[in-house]
């Protein structure tokens, strides 16, 4: 296997990890109930997706 013939500076090092960041999740709004939902799912609230109802959801207060 291949070997590296000299040593990475830190600054090297550095500057190769700095974009290892974690992100915020994307939040958006559903816009049935306006609840915040993430994209491309169907709302754990109302149930609906793109506008029609995809999940039967039971809404049982407590």
């Amino acid at each position: 296997m291949a070997q590296p013939k000299r040593r990475w500076s830190k600054a090297r090092t550095h500057s190769k990890r700095s974009t290892w960041k974690l992100e915020q999740k994307t939040i958006a709004t559903c816009p049935h109930c306006h609840e915040p939902i993430l994209p491309h799912r169907a709302c754990s609230n109302c149930g609906y997706y793109n506008g029609k109802e995809a999940v039967a959801v039971n809404n049982e207060e407590k």
